[in-house]
């Protein structure tokens, strides 16, 4: 199916949109409320609602904190194409790299704690370097790679020099491997095999295998699963219950998950075996469940701005202590991110966040996430406001450095000219 014959048009989209805010029932009244009174709906909505028909995206979700408080939250569109079904704002999405600040929590969770040190050898922690059956690693140089160069992406591999092998492994060796593609502790004894493309803490590139890594480093000191771990120390402390990991077959997809979909339905060869016929993109051709703890939880907006609002209400109720909080919003370790005169760069990866000064103490901090149909954004503005937005369909221009959605959404909250004082976090939970 073509891109044209995919897009809704405006007033078909409306409809959809319309009949959900009515539909879902903890944001029903109070959202109708908050457009009235200032208009957050109104500027919000506009913007989603064009980039999505513009791009043929089938459904879409939108949260809007300030201060802390939800002050807006609305699905548009549809979750599930074939079968006519609604976005809902508790609609769960792959949110694919947005797993990293929650890895980041995670392990600075255990800094805090005094289990993990920041500048320990990742190879130390792991135990890969004592005799277990593992080869010691052919470039000696990833014995110097620490907890604090992978939660920065200074780890010293590059994929855009090589490849990424969180993808490419699985891609080249899934259908040869009877019990299915390979998961994190083969990937992991892949890379101990080849080179790094540069000395680590020298420089910037964006690693998934680095964050792999680090969930790898949590459930050894935690001694426990990854997921477990991170539910419990991470999630349910700030009352988040329904995020899981995802499932790469359509089969197994979760409970309240939207359907995913690429703009030509494209199909490709699948990384698990005993199919022999092109899958559809988002099903089978990448192995999420070796991703988690870069890119493998599923979660709703509502989940996501409940996590942003953690960090902007009292220390107290966030999951790690102030200290900690700055630690993670740190600039990384000179030379990474310094200009010829060795300061701070305006723009640089801290742990689990990009950041952005936008002027003297204003510093904007979001991340993206992307997977073969599906795409989100979680902004933590300097002034107060936060967002989170995820789709169904990946669209190209979202992913350049200044998307579309990211533009459009700061051009809605800007527009709005006086917020509410609701908190429909508290209204949904009490």
């Amino acid at each position: 199916m073509t891109q044209t014959r995919n897009k809704l048009s405006r007033r078909k989209f409306v409809g959809v949109a319309g009949a959900l805010l009515l539909g879902a029932s903890w944001v029903r009244g109070t959202s109708i409320v908050a457009r009235r009174q200032v208009g957050v709906g109104e500027a919000f909505d506009r913007e989603m609602e064009r980039f999505m028909v513009e791009r043929g995206v089938p459904g879409g979700a939108l949260a809007v904190l300030r201060r802390g408080r939800l002050v807006y939250a609305r699905g548009y569109g549809l979750a599930d194409r074939e079968k006519g079904l609604p976005v809902r704002t508790d609609s769960l999405f792959r949110i694919a790299s947005l797993s990293k600040p929650i890895t980041a929590v995670a392990v600075l969770k255990l800094v805090e704690e005094g289990r993990l040190s920041l500048d320990a050898p990742v190879l130390q922690v792991l135990r890969l370097t004592e005799p277990d059956g593992h080869e010691p690693p052919r470039d000696s140089r990833f014995r110097q790679i620490t907890i604090r160069h992978l939660l920065h992406h200074t780890g010293g591999w590059d994929p855009e020099q090589t490849f990424d092998p969180m993808f490419g492994i699985g891609a080249k060796k899934g259908r040869d491997r009877p019990s299915g593609p390979p998961g994190p502790p083969e990937i992991i004894r892949y890379m101990m095999d080849q080179p790094l493309q540069f000395d680590p803490g020298a420089r910037y590139a964006y690693s998934n295998f680095g964050y792999c890594l680090l969930g790898r480093v949590i459930e050894q000191v935690a001694g426990m699963r990854y997921e477990d771990f991170v539910r419990q120390q991470i999630l349910v402390p700030i009352r988040i219950t329904r995020m899981c990991l995802g499932r790469s077959l359509e089969d197994q997809a979760q409970p309240g998950e939207v359907r995913y979909y690429t703009s030509e339905d494209a199909k490709l060869e699948s990384v698990f075996p005993g199919t022999s016929a092109k899958v559809p993109a988002p099903y089978g051709s990448f192995n999420i469940e070796a991703m988690d703890s870069h890119g493998g939880w599923v979660a709703s907006v509502s989940d996501l701005t409940r996590f942003a609002a953690a960090f902007d209400t009292s220390p107290v109720k966030a999951p790690i202590k102030h200290d900690t909080l700055r630690l993670m919003f740190a600039p990384p370790p000179a030379p990474v991110a310094r200009n010829g005169k060795g300061k701070v760069d305006d723009k640089y990866y801290s742990c689990g966040w990009m950041n952005r000064r936008v002027g003297a103490g204003r510093v904007n901090r979001w991340h993206n996430g992307s997977l073969p149909g599906s795409w989100g954004l979680l902004v933590r503005r300097w002034d107060g406001l936060s967002w989170a937005v995820l789709f169904n369909q990946r669209s190209d221009d979202v992913q350049l450095p200044d998307n579309a959605i990211d533009a459009a959404l700061h051009r809605a909250a800007d527009a709005v000219d006086r917020w509410p004082k609701i908190d429909l976090l508290k209204t949904w939970m009490d």
